[in-house]
């Protein structure tokens, strides 16, 4: 059978018989896809270390009848801090479970990779506030799937003027006016109204290079979360990891 060769990020991974794993994997091009790791967990493997939940590498695999199976991998990251700090790890495996939740196989997921990876790499070699990190996460993520809000004018008279209020009901940006008639509306500043748009038009690269503070970052953390669960339909708990 051919083998290809992919990069990607272990999502998950299961023991299976004695020595084996099965992994789930997420890959720019692929999708999530299930991977067998036959004798990964011998401790003399050359599969041990790349088969660990958060190993980002490149993987050298090919399709059998209903998985992938695992001939090789190179580790590129490890995020070896988020391993050794309890905290750190409770944010990615937060993370971590989104992923899982929000992509599927056979699908282009280059974009969520890079944003997940992003993300794993802020938590794991800063220290800026986690609970900010996974606003972002989530405003950013709710972009990619499909459910961006409306930034540029309000959302019920078009207009531009005073978009002081995010409507989680009509999916964006609302003048003091229309906000009136609208009880899920939540007023925001002026700082919480840019850092909503920057999350939402900054490159890649660059979405996790602003910072907020007080009210402004309360605002912002709870527009993301409200929006976030109503738009999933289901609510993360944090303290719910471990």
């Amino acid at each position: 059978m051919a083998t290809i060769k992919i990069k990607g990020i272990v999502l998950a991974e299961n023991n299976m018989g004695d020595y084996d794993k099965m992994l789930t994997i997420l890959t720019p091009n692929f999708g999530k896809i299930s991977c067998a790791a036959k004798g990964a967990r011998r401790p003399k493997s050359a599969l041990l270390a790349g088969t660990q939940l958060f190993c980002f590498g490149e993987y050298l695999v090919y399709q059998g009848t209903s998985t992938y199976h695992m001939n090789s991998c190179e580790t590129i990251e490890m995020f070896y801090k988020i391993r050794t700090d309890l905290d750190k790890l409770k944010y990615a495996i937060y993370l971590n479970k989104i992923v899982l939740d929000v992509t599927e196989e056979n699908e282009n997921c280059y974009n969520i990779l890079q944003l997940y990876l992003n993300a794993l790499y802020m938590i794991a070699e800063t220290e800026k506030d986690k609970e900010f990190i996974v606003s972002i996460f989530k405003m950013r993520l709710l972009s990619l799937l499909g459910f961006t809000p409306r930034i540029t004018t309000c959302v019920a008279c078009k207009g531009k003027e005073k978009l002081n209020y995010f409507s989680i009901k009509d999916n964006g940006f609302k003048c003091e006016a229309c906000s009136k008639q609208d009880k899920s509306s939540i007023f925001m500043s002026e700082s919480t109204e840019n850092a909503i748009k920057y999350t939402i038009t900054a490159p890649a690269k660059k979405v996790f290079s602003f910072n907020l503070k007080n009210e402004s970052l309360e605002e912002f953390k709870l527009i993301t979360k409200i929006y976030f669960n109503e738009k999933l339909e289901k609510e993360y708990k944090i303290e719910e990891i471990f």
